[in-house]
């Protein structure tokens, strides 16, 4: 499981193409990250996995 995540998190910068708005507007802004949907679905993959990570941590861990 761990090389599967460890895989699929080194991948994902590669999912994120180049689009309009990188530098508009005076220059980096970093609300552009939080209001493109390009960017806000890798923060929902990415929250999603990191609790997913911490549901079967727990799991395993209350099983002891």
């Amino acid at each position: 499981m761990l090389k599967k995540l460890t895989s699929f998190l080194t991948m994902l910068p590669l999912a994120v193409l180049a689009h309009p708005g990188h530098g508009d507007e005076g220059g980096f802004t970093i609300t552009h990250y939080f209001t493109e949907p390009e960017h806000i679905w890798v923060f929902v993959i990415s929250g999603l996995l990191v609790l997913y990570a911490a549901g079967k941590f727990a799991k395993r861990n209350a099983g002891q």
